[in-house]
């Protein structure tokens, strides 16, 4: 039998808890760290081992995960005083699936290969939802060499992998999601908006169109939780505003002028200006609501 891996996880937030837990559960040993080690314990109960630092966890592991909120913290967690790179051994793998810079993952790549390291940049899609249900997709960029052996690990945690290129083109394809959904999203609470004004059953409403072309992932998983009035965050607003930030100044170097994003951009910070950064992005209903007060 061939040994699995040892895991070290990093970050046991709204989506990190429940990918962490696929991997206990597949018998993966598994060492993790959290800023909030609370957020952690049940992981722990199932069998998870907790260390004291990311350079800890990652001097006790062959594979490294990282899902994290922002850029900072990335570079915090990986390359700080305390971070992984001061623990790793030669010929780990390390893969961040924080949605994050694709400026940022070409620089690990480089100051992990110094270490003799693989560096993979795997950010997901699916929210909360896909977390949960292990069927998230998975956008990877990095050392082929790397993604082929972390294959079988990616596929506990996702339905959909795929190799995109080398270090930054999973971030990329990350961001070609969230340009859509952006957009996407600002449609959607539009069009249910309209149908409450019109003193239309929104339940109906969602479960017609999305049988037909207006059918899509946040009419169908986040509609319903804005008839429930459940704005707690399966993705949250201020991670959004992020991408939205991150995809701009990428397609800006790439000399694209992205006109619906930045349109887009101002109605999510329009949700930042109202509070509702904590929320999540299906509460860009309730801010229509606001702006549309009669």
């Amino acid at each position: 039998m061939i040994k699995k891996p040892r895991i070290g996880w990093l970050g046991a937030g709204v989506m990190g808890a429940s990918m962490a837990m696929h991997l206990v559960r597949a018998g993966y040993d598994l060492f993790i760290f959290s800023r909030t080690r609370e957020k952690a314990k049940a992981l722990e109960s199932a069998g998870a081992i907790w260390k004291d630092s990311p350079a800890e966890v990652s001097k006790s592991s062959d594979v490294v995960f990282s899902i994290l909120g922002f850029p900072e913290d990335v570079k915090s967690v990986l390359l700080g005083e305390k971070g992984v790179i001061k623990g790793i051994k030669s010929s780990s793998i390390v893969v961040d699936m924080t949605t994050s810079s694709p400026e940022l993952a070409v620089r690990i790549e480089s100051l992990m290969k110094s270490k003799n390291v693989l560096s993979i940049d795997a950010p997901v899609s699916g929210g909360d939802i896909g977390a949960r249900n292990a069927s998230l997709a998975v956008m990877c960029g990095g050392a082929k060499e790397g993604y082929d052996q972390i294959l079988p690990i990616l596929g506990v945690l996702g339905s959909d992998v795929e190799w995109f290129g080398s270090a930054g083109a999973g971030q990329r394809t990350k961001m070609s999601n969230q340009i859509l959904i952006a957009s996407t999203m600002i449609g959607t609470v539009e069009s249910l908006l309209y149908a409450e004004r019109a003193n239309l059953d929104l339940q109906k409403v969602i479960t017609l169109l999305g049988n037909g072309a207006a059918s899509s992932w946040s009419l169908s998983q986040l509609g319903p939780r804005m008839v429930k009035e459940d704005w707690e965050p399966g993705f949250f607003i201020k991670h959004f505003i992020k991408d939205i930030g991150i995809a701009l100044e990428d397609a800006s170097r790439m000399g694209l002028q992205l006109k619906g994003l930045e349109l887009a951009g101002q109605f999510y910070n329009e949700a930042k200006a109202m509070n509702f950064e904590e929320k999540g992005t299906q509460a860009l209903f309730q801010v229509l609501r606001a702006l549309n007060k009669s």
